[in-house]
């Protein structure tokens, strides 16, 4: 593909993006200037990027990325792209909030290892993503940015915590984007913004932190509008790193993808392929009217149009029991790292409510009830990996509710049940969080009235390539609704 004079680069995927580049068809300089515009356009609308640089330091940088290239055999495959950067990571001389009012001002000597990953592969750093305080909670929001808008409705929310990623992505505003996800921020927020997310396998991307054994129910991965950006762009983050006791060898399909042979490699055939449908966990959970029935449209038409067999299945595992037993425990135990902040009460009270409920709740839990949450966590492993046995997929909605309005803090009740927990109305992107799969949020389609809503594909554990080929095939047979772009 070659860009016509007049045509917005904007609107081109990040693969055909890096080929124009590299190229020569369209110079790194033209590229920010497009970029630029477009985040002029339509940031102030929704919030979505923030931390924004200075539009003359941009460009001067985007000239020498031309000037590198032309004097080079080559260079990264994101040579030159305009990179914002979710702000729970660190970026070197860029401000690095955390969405906390305490870190308003902090810019770090460092990058992270994903921003690091993504510099070498040739980005140009320009900001950040909004992201809600210290990512807690399924809606972005913070006091020192904000809340960020839906793109479809910027009255609504885009999700979280990897929501002005995913919202910048689905405007155009980057032609892919990174996040992380402990309860659903790379999923939710991708169902809600009509763009396809990514959580990989537990160690495929490596992630420094304080502490490298306990803490692995967090992942980073890629958010984009089509799969092949997810695949080049996961390729990027992952890979062996000795200092990450956990992180895994590299995945040489993964590896060896290029924006020349990455929609190629993702070609599969889904047909005969299976789906074990979960649904609303024959009743457990609480759904908003429509989303189940939009969910299972989308299912209906991949069998249809693909083959693809898709059958429901009962629950295989006691819900209630994991909720309280399980995910609380765990959930809570990651929100000890608050302690420094809650101990000090001139930075305690600049805490979200969310974030101090997280660190209070933390405190009531025993080492006997962290080694009695491990137990039943495997026993789940377990239950799903007997589950895959007989289907190649699991799949079930990446939220419970459509997108509600961003000055709701969170629902406070679905269908008449109420909400015990500010993210109680996420549960059911839970349990795969807690299994180490890969899952891909993927878009399901839209309420009656224009809200998106997605569905999360989990695969076996490390099969993050095979899952990816699974959900391009996804995407040919949704087209109509993939493509169905916000027009404000």
């Amino acid at each position: 593909m070659s860009v016509k004079k007049g045509s917005p680069i904007v609107d081109l995927y990040a693969w055909q993006l890096s080929r124009e580049i590299h190229k020569g068809n369209i110079s790194a300089y033209e590229v920010m200037e497009a970029f630029l515009d477009r985040i002029d356009e339509v940031n102030p609308k929704v919030n979505a990027i923030v931390a924004l640089r200075e539009r003359d330091e941009l460009l001067k940088e985007a000239k020498a990325k031309d000037g590198s290239l032309s004097k080079a055999s080559g260079g990264g495959w994101m040579h030159g792209f305009p990179q914002a950067i979710k702000d729970l990571e660190d970026t070197k001389g860029i401000k690095s909030t955390n969405g906390y009012l305490g870190d308003a001002e902090r810019i770090p000597d460092n990058d992270s290892l994903l921003v690091s990953n993504i510099k070498k592969a040739g980005a140009i750093i320009i900001g950040k993503t909004n992201s809600p305080e210290w990512g807690f909670g399924s809606q972005t929001y913070n006091e020192v940015y904000g809340a960020t808008g839906n793109p479809y409705n910027p009255e609504l929310t885009a999700g979280g915590s990897s929501g002005g990623a995913a919202c910048a992505a689905a405007l155009n505003m980057q032609a892919v984007v990174d996040g992380s996800d402990f309860m659903g921020s790379l999923r939710n927020p991708a169902g809600y913004c009509n763009i396809f997310g990514f959580r990989p396998s537990w160690g495929r991307v490596p992630s420094l932190s304080p502490d490298l054994f306990y803490q692995n129910c967090g992942v980073k991965g890629p958010m984009g509008r089509t799969v092949p950006d997810l695949a080049l762009l996961l390729s990027t983050l992952s890979g062996y790193n000795p200092k990450i006791p956990a992180s895994l060898e590299d995945d040489v399909n993964l590896k060896s993808l290029t924006p020349d042979n990455v929609c190629e490699k993702l070609q599969g055939d889904v047909r005969g392929l299976k789906i074990a449908w979960m649904g609303d966990l024959d009743g457990y959970l609480p759904m908003e009217e429509g989303v189940l029935k939009v969910c299972e449209e989308a299912l209906k038409k991949l069998s249809k149009d693909a083959g693809v067999v898709v059958e429901h299945v009962k629950p295989f595992f006691n819900p209630a029991e994991f909720w309280e037993k399980v995910w609380l425990p765990i959930r809570h135990f990651a929100a000890a790292a608050l302690k420094p902040l809650y101990d000090d009460p001139n930075k305690r009270k600049l805490l979200k409510p969310e974030a101090v409920f997280e660190y209070e709740s933390s405190l009531k839990y025993s080492a006997s009830d962290l080694y009695k949450a491990g137990v039943l966590r495997s026993e789940l492993y377990a239950a799903t990996m007997k589950i895959f046995e007989n289907y190649d997929f699991i799949a079930s909605p990446t939220a419970q509710v459509f997108p509600f309005n961003k000055t709701t803090h969170w629902p406070k009740e679905i269908a008449g049940k109420k909400m015990d927990a500010y993210f109680r109305w996420m549960e059911v992107v839970s349990h795969w969080t807690m299994t180490g799969c890969p899952v891909a949020a993927v878009p399901a389609g839209f309420s009656e009235d224009n809200r998106p809503m997605g569905l999360q594909i989990a695969g076996k554990p490390r099969s993050d390539f095979k899952l990816l080929q699974f959900v391009y095939g996804y995407e040919k047979v949704h087209e109509e609704i993939i493509n169905r772009r916000s027009t404000f």
